[in-house]
């Protein structure tokens, strides 16, 4: 990289500082001040559970939680490649996860939305690989929509959080 392209990109990124954005983990970022400050609603499906455990795998464990984080998972199977004999080999699960954090001191409300994303798995196996084809895709859903909330919790204003 030439020191033209260098002092670009310093330049751009002392400009973002100037404007108010500062790093997620960084000094007062929002990672920090949520890093094992959110407690998940209790999981009562497996694909809440592991939904609940990615949310503790990215923010850490819920040490001393400032916040609640409550959400609801729906999740919709279709059928996505059916062969001219009407058989289906291949489905798609579409999710959604709606969630709203709360400061628990308080009961208000910080932040809510609503994210979502698909995966999709193979029938054409033996009914054990696609029993397990199924459920890694529902792991993988759930997991996915999880990682989508964290992002959206860490793009919170810093400010709000005090």
């Amino acid at each position: 990289m030439s020191w033209s392209r260098r002092g670009i990109l310093l330049s751009g990124a002392l400009a973002l500082a100037a404007c108010g954005f500062t790093p997620v983990y960084g000094p007062g970022g929002t990672g920090g001040k949520l890093f094992g400050q959110i407690r998940t609603a209790t999981p009562t499906t497996p694909d809440e559970f592991t939904f609940a455990g990615r949310i503790a795998e990215r923010l850490g464990p819920d040490q001393q939680a400032r916040f609640a984080l409550a959400y609801n998972l729906r999740i919709a199977v279709v059928s996505q490649a059916i062969t001219t004999d009407e058989v289906t080999t291949r489905y798609s699960l579409n999710g959604t996860a709606d969630f709203v954090l709360t400061e628990t001191a308080s009961g208000a409300e910080v932040t809510r939305g609503q994210v979502s994303t698909f995966t999709s798995y193979s029938t054409t196996g033996t009914t054990i690989a696609t029993m397990s084809a199924e459920q890694d895709a529902h792991d993988r859903l759930a997991r996915m929509l999880a990682d989508q909330v964290v992002t959206r919790l860490l793009a919170i204003d810093p400010a709000t959080l005090q």
